[in-house]
């Protein structure tokens, strides 16, 4: 069931290396310096192995076969992953705030060229990561690797936070440029994740995929030849790439049914790319448990 996710698996082990290595280097750095902002970007990065351990995790479990259990085996294993590694950010920009506003109210000293010097190997490290992640296409990248990208386009804000912050301190001697550069990479970070946390809870409450017009789906599917109505339209996502379809559709009298349920799968395939489809041909005329669909279904915002 799950789309074969080779290419993610490889790019994310590589990643989780890249940053459990980093991570250690920022906790003595910013332990080292004083620095808040560095500590704050460090401990984003412990959130991030932990995500992009997840994330592997939950690609091995969706390669799981079905079981009489859980006949669509573990597919969306990989969407609850990507909804606690965007919970997961929130997690920590909480953190982040908490400790910007006791650093506001009593100021530490910062050793601004140590930390600006950490910061850069950081944001060199980022940014080696997220050209690994991110050379997976939009339309190929899973919300699962999408929850690990953001986790280290947050690290990559953070490291470019410090580096900003750190010259500041360096330049003016204003120790409180720490605290501030972390709030407002908590806030990059907080916009950032929303919209994957909005996917995910989508998915999982099977919702109809958001780049799907169901009005047009459900136009095209009533002006087939030999269609005189459809009901109980139902349209979702399984997992990440895996749309799916069910519907009730009434045949004209008189048609041949296998050839309307072969043009409907073709058309399903080629103007909307869903291939997983359950579809009831009924006679014409609706069924005495259903009144069928008069008007179109209204897309999900």
């Amino acid at each position: 069931m799950s789309p074969d996710r080779a290419s993610e698996r490889r790019r994310l082990k590589l990643v989780l290396v890249l940053t459990a290595t980093y991570m250690v280097a920022e906790v003595v750095g910013g332990l080292w310096t004083g620095s808040l902002a560095l500590l704050a970007d460090a401990g984003h990065m412990l959130v991030d192995v932990a995500a992009v351990g997840l994330a592997l995790a939950a690609m091995w479990i969706a390669r799981q076969p079905p079981t009489v259990r859980h006949t669509y085996a573990f597919a969306r294993a990989e969407i609850l992953a990507a909804l606690i590694n965007g919970l997961a950010l929130w997690v920590v920009v909480a953190w982040i705030g908490i400790e910007a506003i006791q650093r506001f109210r009593t100021p530490t000293p910062v050793a601004a060229g140590t930390m600006m010097l950490i910061a850069v190997g950081g944001l060199v490290v980022n940014g080696v990561a997220f050209g690994i992640l991110h050379g997976v296409g939009d339309r190929e990248r899973s919300l699962n690797l999408h929850g690990a990208l953001l986790h280290v386009v947050g690290d990559l804000l953070g490291s470019v936070g410090v580096v900003l912050a750190g010259l500041i301190i360096w330049a003016t001697g204003w120790v409180r440029a720490d605290p501030l550069v972390s709030l407002v990479i908590g806030g990059l970070i907080l916009f950032s994740s929303w919209r994957l946390v909005r996917e995910a809870v989508h998915i999982l409450l099977e919702g109809v995929p958001r780049d799907l017009d169901v009005e047009a789906l459900l136009s095209s599917l009533r002006s087939l030849d030999g269609v005189n109505g459809v009901h109980d339209l139902h349209v979702w996502t399984i997992t990440s790439g895996y749309p799916a379809l069910s519907a009730h559709v009434v045949c004209a009298h008189g048609v041949d049914r296998e050839m309307v349920l072969a043009h409907l799968n073709r058309m399903l395939r080629e103007r909307f790319d869903i291939s997983h489809t359950t579809i009831q041909l009924e006679p014409e005329g609706p069924p005495d448990h259903a009144e069928p669909m008069t008007h179109p279904v209204p897309t999900l915002e």
